[in-house]
């Protein structure tokens, strides 16, 4: 966790259950593994579905894509005290992913009234990166009547 401590509007076990409640979620098994003002810690096990090569067995990109996108948005929604949509993802990947589990660090860069951004980093069971990734979240509070007019 990499930037200056802010303050948070959910603790550690209710972003957890938030983390948990959506069932793509559940499928991939995610779960907090640490929360402060600086940030936030994911971790994914693996699961063979995630394997993009029968051979070499390499993370396919879009599992280390979702995973950064998920891990950013929970780190918005530590602040916000709920879920934002994602509007921008940029994921660079630096290594494949083998078989073991991954952990992804992210925080937030800037959080305005309108647009926030957050940034995440995947780690191997070595620690080596093995993507990294930016997104850009929608953080204005949703207009509830405006959307069921539409």
């Amino acid at each position: 966790m990499t930037n200056a401590p802010a303050s948070l509007a959910v603790d550690f076990d209710t972003l957890a259950a938030m983390v948990e409640d959506c069932a793509f979620h559940r499928w991939l098994g995610v779960r907090l593994k640490a929360l402060d003002g600086g940030g936030l810690e994911i971790e994914l096990p693996w699961r063979e579905e995630f394997s993009s090569d029968p051979d070499t067995h390499y993370a396919h990109g879009g599992v280390l894509a979702s995973f950064i996108d998920l891990a950013a948005d929970y780190a918005v929604a530590a602040r916000l005290g709920r879920g934002v949509p994602t509007i921008d993802l940029h994921v660079d990947y630096h290594r494949p992913a083998f078989p073991g589990a991954l952990v992804a660090r992210a925080s937030v860069v800037k959080l305005g009234g309108t647009v926030g951004v957050a940034e995440a980093r995947i780690l191997d069971e070595k620690g080596a990166l093995v993507a990294s990734g930016r997104a850009l979240f929608l953080t204005r509070a949703p207009d509830r009547e405006k959307e069921a007019k539409a």
